[in-house]
């Protein structure tokens, strides 16, 4: 009940007119609200100075009744709170008794049966086995943002492609906020024109000509029904869907128009054709359900609404729809409510009809066609034939026995296993042997094809055979091969990723349009185009697969430690030393590079040679970090591995390279062995001394770039290389480098040892004392 407002024919009503000016209680004053208890006081000592029992008396009867009404209105949020409890606990049948008791109080509301809504839709996902976001089938040429195949494609620089409008229109809709990939969530760019995939244009232009001109009049309708000329824009989509009629995005844009312009049996067959065209695309749904809902056919129409909000639990439009019709489902006033109700309820039994229907198509046909069996349309026309409507998706209405008490029993029933017809049975016999013969179309025959299946976008795609697509359409336009990583510039264009390394190594511009990149340069974060590795593992496999063979010939080629290996020429390199690097010439970039992408990291270390361009021995290096500057230089961390000698000069891409061999020291034993022993132990006493008598200021130097000088060894020839402390102090010796050139090429530690002790005597000879 109400709050009662007082009519100013009452008594009462006459003395807050009299007294207050037309003082009459609000409805929210009498439910409790501020200027209540004010009120209250006036009247009380109005009616004690009358003294009349008649005024008194209204007094009274309307605090009651004010009483009364506060006490309703709480009874009221009571028993919405235990619906809400029920429906959480999956006791719908109470539930569905506390929102129908509500309802005939007036005091439910679309907006209270939320939970409601949500709870009959995670069934029905469950029912169906559905995941929430369930994909539509996704094909090659498919927008990631609104499904349709590709019109002006964008490459971002995460490597996902879109259409330029709808990326433009998510920019648009958020201009606080920056928008996101819906596939990696990173962000999109907030400002700069985004430029066309050249490459991809060009592939869907050339080899899917219809699709193409059928996206420009889709564009074009999508202008004219902004500027509010519906009949105009319906022409371009007849037009459209004549040349791609199984397009479901143009289907369910002209199903929108048709509904505006109040045509919802039109705009129920395009519904219709877009759902058999993408069974789990929410959107299809969604424009269903709004063409049943302009029928007046509200029980079909819910369990479409559901079925979008199974797919997309975001969708706000179905989402309230539902629960408006909930609402009216649920109101006393709503005609055959009885009769309609148990369709609703029918949707949560995973043996239900829908059920049923789902999965007999699943197994019959394909995922792509799973709503085929129940909803027949010819998409050619747009038309539909009146004898195979959809009858069991929307389900069969089911009267129970004693209206809403009999839910529980009307649950217990619909849960029961329904039996098939004869013609069901005989379809189903000949799936389960067409299915061991493993033909295509059965459940074994899709599991094999169901990549190839998922890859088709563009509804004629499959009638472009791979042969006839030319591979020249998907090469590099620098290595004149076939695309390996694509990676797509901001600038639209596409290139190998090896190839547009090397472009930046020299300019951090476009090689074709001169566009500075200079983000690649400073980051050095490319993302490989996803789009074009898909087109050539569809198109072109065994081209791939070629290309790919002789990639890896190129790597296992680079990795060889031993044949080819880079030669860094620059000064002396030590075992066990550090030796950090500053990169700058574009030659160094590209070998560096490479040898991290083969994984050794490991490169050699020469001086240069006037005659031979550089020196027959040298020390391999292992690349321990790499620092990249936003001007393309970098700091290489290295440090000494194994000594070698060069074989035989070469180059390659500008770098040197040799065929080397690699040293170790040759081990003596016996008396020899103790003999080395003691040579070890007086050089390096002898080296421990020279560094101590230096200054301090020199000392600082050598340790903050070297490092302290290492120990010695328990073993002293353990390492192929000899110990440790004879490589630093060589690399802290002043010595010129041509000096220090023999020492790694000796194999024998005692002459080493020797060599080292005759260069510290001469040290301390011309010391200054």
């Amino acid at each position: 009940m109400s709050a009662v407002r007082l009519s100013r024919g009452s008594l009462l009503g006459f003395v807050l007119e009299e007294a207050g000016g037309g003082l009459v209680p609000s409805p929210g004053a009498a439910a409790g609200g501020g200027g209540g208890g004010r009120v209250e006081e006036l009247l009380l000592g109005l009616a004690a100075g009358a003294r009349s029992l008649q005024l008194a008396a209204e007094l009274s009867r309307w605090r009651r009744e004010k009483e009364e009404a506060a006490g309703q209105a709480e009874q009221e949020e009571e028993m919405l709170q235990r619906a809400h409890r029920l429906v959480l606990a999956g006791r719908l049948g109470e539930a569905l008794g506390e929102y129908q008791l509500l309802a005939r109080r007036g005091s439910l509301r679309a907006e209270h049966l939320h939970l409601l809504a949500g709870y009959l839709a995670e069934r029905v996902r469950g029912s169906l086995g559905w995941a929430e976001g369930q994909p539509p089938g996704k094909g090659l040429l498919s927008c990631l943002q609104c499904t349709g195949t590709l019109f002006q494609p964008v490459t971002l620089r995460c490597g996902h492609t879109y259409c330029k409008k709808c990326l433009e229109k998510e920019r648009a809709s958020q201009p606080a906020s920056n928008p996101c990939c819906k596939v990696c969530r990173e962000k999109l760019p907030t400002a700069g024109a985004y430029r066309i995939n050249v490459v991809l244009n060009s592939f869907v232009g050339k080899y899917f000509p219809a699709e193409s001109r059928a996206l420009t009049l889709r564009h074009e309708g999508n202008v004219l029904y902004k500027k509010n000329k519906p009949l105009a824009a319906l022409q371009k989509y007849h037009q459209a869907i004549a040349l791609a009629p199984k397009d479901h995005l143009l289907l369910s844009n002209r199903a929108q128009i048709n509904a505006s312009m109040k045509y919802f049996e039109d705009a129920l067959r395009d519904g219709n054709a877009a759902c058999s065209v993408q069974p789990f695309w929410p959107k299809g749904h969604l424009r269903k359900a709004q063409a049943l809902a302009g029928l007046q056919k509200m029980d079909k129409a819910l369990t479409e609404y559901l079925i979008c909000i199974a797919l997309d639990s975001e969708n706000k439009t179905a989402k309230m729809e539902a629960q408006k019709i909930l609402c009216d489902l649920l109101s006393p006033i709503a005609e055959n409510m009885h009769q309609r109700l148990p369709n609703i309820m029918q949707m949560m039994s995973p043996r239900s009809r829908v059920k049923g229907i789902v999965l007999n198509s699943l197994n019959s046909r394909n995922s792509a066609n799973v709503f085929e069996n129940s909803c027949k349309v010819n998409v050619d026309t747009a038309g539909i034939d009146p004898r195979q409507e959809w009858k069991s998706h929307s389900c069969h209405l089911t009267k129970p026995a004693q209206g809403m008490s009999g839910n529980q029993d009307t649950l217990k029933r619909l849960s029961t296993k329904r039996a098939f017809s004869p013609s069901e049975k005989k379809n189903s016999l000949t799936i389960k042997r067409k299915a061991r013969e493993g033909k295509p179309g059965t459940t074994e025959g899709y599991s094999k094809c169901k990549k190839r299946a998922r890859l088709q976008s563009p509804r004629r795609e499959h009638d472009v055979l791979p042969k006839l697509v030319d591979a020249f359409d998907l090469e590099c336009s620098l290595c004149m091969r076939l695309y390996y990583e694509p990676i797509t510039t901001p600038c639209g264009h596409t290139f190998c990723l090896k190839c547009i390394e090397r472009c930046m190594d020299h300019s951090p511009k476009c090689p074709l349009c001169k566009e500075v990149l200079p983000e690649y340069q400073a980051l050095r974060k490319y993302n490989g185009t996803v789009l074009i590795e898909e087109l050539i593992e569809h198109y072109l496999p065994e081209e791939l697969a070629e290309r790919k063979s002789v990639n890896d010939e190129e790597m296992a080629e680079l990795s060889n430690l031993n044949k080819a290996v880079p030669i860094f020429i620059c000064t002396m390199a030590y075992p066990t030393v550090p030796c950090p690097l500053h990169i700058f010439e574009p030659r160094y970039r590209l070998m560096i590079r490479r040898c991290m992408e083969t994984g050794n990291k490991q490169f050699g270390m020469c001086l240069s040679d006037p005659v031979k361009d550089f020196a027959d021995y040298g020390c391999m290096l292992e690349v321990r970090s790499v620092e990249f500057f936003s001007d393309g230089r970098s700091v290489v961390d290295t440090i000494g591995r194994r000594r070698f000698k060069v074989l035989r000069h070469s180059e390659k891409d500008g770098y040197s390279t040799a065929d080397i061999e690699y040293l170790e020291d040759k081990k003596v034993e016996g008396e020899d062995y103790a003999e080395l022993v003691r040579l070890h132990d007086l050089v390096y006493h002898q080296a421990y001394m020279w560094f101590g008598s230096l200054e301090q200021i020199l000392k600082t130097r050598i340790l903050s770039h070297f490092g302290p000088m290492p120990r010695k060894d328990t073993d002293i020839q353990a390492s192929p290389n000899g110990p440790g402390w004879c490589w630093w102090l060589l690399a802290v010796l002043p010595l010129e480098s041509r000096a220090q050139l023999p020492f790694l090429a000796m194999t024998a530690l005692q002459e080493r040892l020797n060599g080292i002790r005759r260069v510290l005597l001469f040290m301390s000879r011309n010391c200054p004392r």
